[in-house]
């Protein structure tokens, strides 16, 4: 099977999946051509996926589909934009027709789930990565971006936090007949699109926790000019995780921001404050979150 033939495999799994109503040319062209919406901005972004450092490579390929997908899709919910389209390329060292129909299928039910085309992508031969183009819009001067916290306001997250990060603590990859709950958080995140109102509505600055919650929340801290106070008792650990798995070990894809609205809905963990950085229960966080290059 050469590429090109594996690229009509991957269309035909993902079948109706790979278009959509603002879709007017999708996969078998030189590129896919989108419908754009008046009265909107676009929002982009791209997310590179690397064997044995953002997934291991032996796991069943449609759970390394499913979360190649949806990790890069949560950048788009982050900024309570909707998701119009996605883009793949894939490098493999060899294609396996089998292996790589899964890994479809696994996008397909990712791409499925938050109802959105992945209309286009590329093959290449290489050490085993994928990159996931994702693109979506927003009504003008109504993305949420991570600038806008103020002093006085609360800090809040979308849901429980460190069930992903206890999977890669305990070394948990091995995926049973079913998925235990921690390989759950791990393998199949969800982008909050189902937040993207409530962010436009009442949300001053907001990031999708994919780093840790208290390196992400550092990026907004910066990026507003202002301290974050969060209280650890108030922090939703996911069960059978750790406060340091929810604090510092990231790949949650959930949602923290901020707002001036108490909102019973969200866990509320803490306030927005004069000042510089993450503290926890009033002390300096002792370390971030993930870095890819943290040794240089």
């Amino acid at each position: 099977m050469d590429e090109f033939a594996t690229i009509e495999r991957i269309v035909d799994v993902l079948g109706p999946h790979s278009t959509g109503p603002w879709v007017n040319v999708g996969p078998g062209d030189d590129a896919a051509l989108i419908q754009a919406r008046p009265d909107h901005e676009l929002v982009a972004s791209i997310d590179t996926l690397v064997a044995d450092v953002h997934f291991p490579a032996e796991v069943p390929a449609d759970l390394i589909g499913y979360r190649a997908l949806m990790v890069a899709l949560s950048d788009l919910a982050a900024m309570a934009a909707q998701p119009r389209y996605v883009l793949v390329a894939l490098t493999c060292d060899a294609i396996d027709g089998d292996w790589i129909g899964d890994l479809a299928a696994g996008m397909a039910a990712a791409a499925a789930r938050v109802e959105v085309p992945l209309c286009g992508g590329n093959l290449a031969r290489g050490p085993l990565s994928i990159s996931v183009s994702v693109h979506g819009d927003v009504p003008v001067g109504q993305a949420v971006l991570r600038s806008g916290a103020k002093v006085g306001e609360y800090v809040y997250v979308t849901g429980a936090l460190g069930g992903a990060a206890a999977c890669v603590r305990e070394r948990d990859f091995a995926p049973r007949e079913e998925l235990t709950a921690l390989q759950t958080a791990y393998y199949r995140p969800l982008a909050r699109f189902d937040c993207g109102g409530d962010l436009r509505d009442v949300a001053t600055a907001a990031i999708d926790i994919s780093d840790g919650l208290v390196g992400d929340l550092t990026h907004i801290a910066g990026a507003s000019g202002v301290g974050l106070a969060l209280s650890a008792r108030d922090i939703p650990v996911a069960p059978g995780a750790q406060l340091d798995d929810a604090l510092y070990g990231g790949d949650d894809y959930e949602l923290a921001f901020t707002s001036p609205l108490a909102l019973p809905n969200y866990p509320c963990i803490g306030t927005v404050a004069v000042g510089a950085g993450v503290l926890i229960d009033g002390q300096p966080a002792q370390r971030s979150g993930f870095r890819h290059f943290h040794d240089q």
